[in-house]
């Protein structure tokens, strides 16, 4: 029998990307006009419903220690404000997402608007 080994990268990438929320952050922060734009945390979590800002935080964490966003603390504005964006293994991560969106579209969920944009127009 096989099984999967501790030191896997197929194993290792999946224990982080297979959180909740963890491709709907990613692919918020990718989304709107404009390359790289830096997205305060009250943003991100406003386009998540029902994400709790402890686990938004807790996610935001892990994917900057995974290098694929990085984190600026802006002091010139009060209250201080953070700010986060894509890194470019962020970026180029997004095409694993937009990949699984053309698998789904493909195989699973049928849909026409999703079809016609990229994710960065997403409006919904």
């Amino acid at each position: 029998m096989y099984t999967m080994k501790e030191n896997c990268s197929i194993r290792k990438v999946a224990n982080f990307l297979g959180k909740r929320w963890t491709l709907l952050i990613l692919l918020e922060l990718y989304k709107g006009k404009g390359k790289s734009k830096w997205k305060r945390f009250s943003q991100v979590k406003k386009s998540l419903d029902n994400i709790t800002p402890k686990i938004l935080s807790a996610r935001l964490k892990e994917l900057k220690i995974e290098k694929l966003i990085e984190k600026r603390v802006n002091v010139k504005e009060f209250p201080i404000k953070s700010e986060y964006r894509l890194t470019g293994s962020g970026e180029d991560f997004i095409n694993v997402i937009k990949n699984i969106k053309k698998w789904g579209l493909k195989w699973k969920k049928k849909n026409k608007k999703c079809n016609e944009r990229d994710c960065k127009d997403c409006e919904f």
